[in-house]
């Protein structure tokens, strides 16, 4: 500080954008901005930009993947709402506009039962998500320029296109909202909603303004129109893909506990939420496992779960899958354990590799059930307390997870001996 400047009395500063200093200077207080003069935050164009666009506190206040994951986001929202004027261009065609011959009635019942097909699928895939309800949206836009070629089948063309844009709604809902809270570092989560809102309304202003110019360059022309979709098509997946994998989830789901504890075991590594989420596959895996399921009913079969158990959850195997009934008193950190139990039996139940049978070993040998059983206990009793606090040091968060629970809840009454 330069010596004339005088006594700083007090500092102050607006998130990461700017900070000021009060200096005493000849009996007088002065007010000094850091880094040079300028203006406050809202009063500049990118002040105003980020007020209206981005969360307050940006970016202190969202993760650290926020900017990636929103710019990837916004490349796939332009895509797909340009691929979507070109498929309402066509659905407008199919119902009779421009055709002398088309009656108002007949246009109206037409998109009345494509909206009914929309909102019936909303109420029917509401479990649906995932990246391949992207694929999905896809497939309906390209129905939906197909149909008025097939004006026979028009009406169930759309219809079906309309259910499968539905489910497109539902997922990506969803997935928003799970979003929002890991992006939400100060529980913003209204905020961060409202700015993607803007976010959203902004690029589909842009959109509008680009499809004026594209409308007459493609209208009658099919060649034309397939070849922009099948450009902005391509365009939206490579986005979608780009921006989850973008994403850097801290808290576990099924893959990522997986991931991680696989490779615990292996060499007592942990990795970091950026290395797991980078292993978490993004398309469907048709390698051949043993499933898992979460919070199932108690069945005959997991009775050998209950002896020298005293968790509050109970772990078997039926028809080929890993079983997990978790008590009313578990815990999150019961639920991980649970997890990660059924995953080291998973691994045991599975062929080791390619070369060998593909029938799992306990079907071969179903004596020996309850020693897998009893060992995944006694794997947990060693490896999981270290493992716990690995993982916490590492950076993911242990105080809820994503894990896929079902809502049955098991209260033991009894132990067997």
């Amino acid at each position: 500080m330069d010596k004339g400047a005088g006594e700083v009395l007090a500092t102050e500063r607006y998130g990461s954008a700017e900070s000021w200093r009060y200096l005493s200077k000849d009996g007088a207080m002065e007010r000094r901005r850091d880094g040079g003069d300028g203006e406050s935050r809202g009063s500049s164009v990118i002040g105003v930009f980020k007020s209206v666009f981005l969360p307050q506190g940006y970016p202190e206040s969202v993760s650290d993947d926020y900017l990636q994951y929103q710019f990837w986001d916004t490349v796939q929202a332009f895509s797909s709402s340009l691929s979507g004027t070109l498929a309402t261009q066509a659905s407008l065609k199919g119902v009779g506009v421009g055709n002398q011959e088309a009656t108002v009635a007949a246009a109206t019942v037409t998109w009345l039962l494509r909206d009914g097909a929309g909102m019936l699928g909303r109420i029917l895939f509401a479990w649906q998500k995932g990246l391949f309800a992207d694929v999905l949206n896809d497939i309906a836009l390209f129905m939906e320029i197909l149909a008025p070629y097939f004006p026979a089948c028009f009406t169930l063309i759309v219809c079906t296109a309309g259910i499968f844009k539905s489910i497109v709604g539902v997922a990506g809902g969803a997935t928003r909202a799970a979003l929002t809270v890991h992006q939400a570092r100060r529980d913003n989560m209204a905020d961060i909603s409202a700015k993607d809102g803007s976010q959203e309304t902004l690029v589909n202003l842009a959109g509008l303004l680009v499809s004026l110019i594209l409308i007459p360059l493609v209208t009658d022309n099919p060649v034309l129109t397939l070849s922009i979709f099948f450009l902005f098509t391509a365009l939206h997946l490579f986005a979608n893909y780009k921006a989850v994998r973008s994403v850097v989830m801290e808290t576990f789901n099924e893959a990522r506990l997986s991931i991680v504890l696989q490779q615990y075991l292996r060499d007592k590594r942990i990795l970091s939420p950026l290395e797991g989420n980078q292993r978490e596959p993004v398309f469907l895996e048709f390698r051949k496992t043993v499933p898992i399921k979460l919070g199932v009913r108690l069945q005959e079969e997991l009775n050998l779960a209950l002896k020298d158990n005293n968790r509050p959850y109970l772990l078997g195997v039926q028809n080929g899958s890993v079983c997990v009934c978790l008590g009313p008193e578990a815990s999150v950190q019961d639920e991980i354990r649970a997890m990660c139990q059924a995953v080291w039996l998973s691994s045991r139940l599975n062929p080791p590799n390619p070369r060998e049978p593909t029938t799992p070993q306990w079907q071969c040998k179903p004596l020996p059930l309850f020693i897998y059983i009893s060992a995944s206990h006694k794997v947990m009793d060693t490896v999981f307390s270290p493992f716990l606090k690995s993982v916490e040091a590492a950076g993911w968060d242990i105080k809820r997870t994503l894990l896929d629970w079902d809502e049955w809840r098991v209260q033991c009454k009894a132990k067997c001996n």
